[in-house]
């Protein structure tokens, strides 16, 4: 559990401190200075009035480059938002290690600790925290979902959140533009990964409409995973993943193995793309997490749960360990996008 409380020193005054609560409804002696130089007697009594202090869960879904970034940026959010707003902000940590008895055995422990909000982040983390909050309505704020209605997660009062709904098509676009003899592309996902389904299927349609033969290879484990890359190797020219958590877990052994046997790896979110793969076009996770931190906190303050929000991508970004090691001229995306970002293997 980690606490950060901004606390005003009002000058000649003696400073109150109030008990941190679980529920909207505790008060707080947080304040800014900002306030206190406009006011010190108003800010002084609204904050041991009307300060509030939040209980908020974060749940990620398992460990990997992606959903650690966005825990991160969501965590540093309600930070600085605490010390911005002068209120109280405890959050806590979960992990359900790609579990779904684990993720249901989080989403009833955290109703009934009574967290005033829950932000698990990737689908499975979603769907089990939406189905444990249904008796209470604790507001659910997902993080991270490329296809929301997929994921039955639209038409909830109480649940909303961010999407990093890939565009398919850009990707598509990008492979033929520094490869154009392509002939057979690989499609390497999990059947059990809900963000998959519609941009495997739209790969499928872009590829048909090219006359572009493919190869699908599937697996739910890394093992699984590691084995459908490896019998690609010799069979396809470039291979695309979309944001699939299940492929993520094993991203940095996967872009070895297609790298070395000389073929691009094309994927769904630039952290594949620093753990090895080739290159992406989508969203930048920092900013995905700070935008859910945002909402998740509007949420609580007004009571009010919006549509979700789909993020803006267009970022391509490119490994040039990668690039240089296949030996592949990415000059044509600059003609792609509005940014190139240009990235190394992170250790």
């Amino acid at each position: 559990m980690k606490k950060f409380v901004a606390v005003l020193s009002a000058a000649a005054m003696m400073t109150s401190l109030a008990a941190c609560g679980s529920t909207a409804d505790t008060t707080s002696t947080a304040a800014s200075s900002s306030d206190a130089a406009v006011s010190t007697e108003s800010t002084a009594a609204e904050a041991t009035t009307d300060a509030k202090s939040y209980k908020i869960a974060v749940v990620q879904q398992l460990d990997h480059a992606s959903l650690d970034e966005i825990r991160t940026a969501v965590e540093a959010e309600l930070d600085a938002k605490a010390a911005e707003k002068g209120i109280t902000i405890e959050y806590k940590d979960f992990n359900g290690q790609n579990d779904a008895t684990t993720l249901n055995q989080i989403g009833t422990q955290v109703v009934s600790d009574g967290y005033d909000a829950i932000i698990p982040i990737a689908t499975l983390a979603a769907q089990c925290m939406a189905t444990a909050a249904e008796s209470t309505k604790t507001p659910v704020i997902y993080a991270a979902i490329s296809d929301p209605a997929a994921a039955d997660l639209t038409d909830i009062d109480y649940v909303t959140g961010t999407s990093d709904a890939l565009n398919t098509q850009s990707i598509m676009d990008m492979m033929f533009a520094v490869q154009p003899d392509i002939q057979t592309v690989g499609l390497l996902y999990s059947n059990s990964e809900a963000n998959s389904t519609t941009p495997i299927a739209e790969a499928k349609a872009y590829l048909d409409a090219k006359g572009i033969a493919y190869v699908e290879k599937t697996g739910n484990t890394n093992d699984e995973i590691m084995t459908a890359a490896s019998s690609m190797v010799g069979q396809v020219d470039a291979v695309f993943t979309p944001t699939d958590n299940v492929v993520m877990a094993a991203a940095a052994a996967v872009s070895e193995t297609l790298t070395k046997g000389g073929i691009p790896f094309y994927t769904g979110a630039d952290s594949f793309v620093t753990a090895g793969a080739f290159a992406t076009c989508g969203v930048n996770y920092t900013e995905l997490g700070t935008y859910t931190a945002d909402m998740a906190l509007d949420i609580l303050e007004t009571g009010t749960v919006p549509e979700y929000h789909v993020m803006d991508g267009g970022i391509i970004t490119v490994n040039t360990e990668t690039a240089d090691a296949l030996g592949i001229d990415y000059s044509a995306f600059n003609d792609l996008a509005g940014q190139v970002v240009e990235v190394t293997t992170a250790e």
